[in-house]
């Protein structure tokens, strides 16, 4: 394997023996469940009450900046918006040429499946642009964008992103199914001991 391959197969193992696996089966309400009060969200324009919000179509992502401290919980749908613009879409726009992005035009999905189609999408996207690399572009930074480390700390950081963003999604469906002692949901979903009662 080249360096590239064997940077883009990190993650992509994770990717399709851990991470998009977890993701099968996810409903609405588990897309927008709130496990506690004041969790940032994505939701229908005008109905956010965080200090700011983004996004160009009817859904828009809670947010500020600079963001409060401790952080709020987030849910599933802001998550999975974050590893779709912030982990993917800027990067692929650019260091792959991909179309341009601003997280305040873009449509953020209102639903799970609209969600898990443009996370598909950027990975995949992502994914080609990392195998095509050569080793020079591994050593430089990109030629565009902001960032000015070697592309390859920019591949290791968006690996990880990928697998902890993936890891607190993956514990939101687990908490979600196993909410109040309730019977574990889709296969691979709340795996583990079965609670006392």
């Amino acid at each position: 394997m080249t360096r590239s391959e064997r940077l883009a197969e990190q993650l992509d193992w994770h990717w399709h023996k851990s991470l998009r696996p977890r993701l099968d089966g996810l409903t609405d309400e588990e897309y927008f469940w709130e496990p506690v009060r004041g969790c940032w969200s994505i939701r229908p324009r005008g109905t956010s009450t965080a200090p700011m919000s983004e996004g160009s179509g009817e859904w828009t992502l809670d947010y500020a900046f600079p963001g409060p401290v401790p952080a709020p919980v987030t849910t599933i749908a802001w998550r999975l918006g974050h590893i779709i613009v912030s982990c993917l879409a800027y990067r692929v726009e650019w260091y792959f040429g991909g179309r341009d992005v601003d997280a305040g035009a873009f449509a953020y999905a209102g639903t799970a499946d609209e969600a898990l189609k443009q996370l598909d999408e950027m990975y995949g996207r992502w994914h080609a642009g990392v195998r095509a690399l050569s080793d020079a572009d591994l050593d430089n930074p990109p030629a565009t964008g902001p960032e000015r480390f070697p592309m390859e700390n920019r591949i290791l950081h968006v690996n990880r992103e990928l697998i902890h963003h993936g890891a607190e999604i993956s514990l939101l469906r687990d908490l979600y199914h196993w909410q109040d002692g309730a019977v574990a949901g889709p296969p691979g979903i709340g795996a583990g001991p079965t609670p006392r009662t």
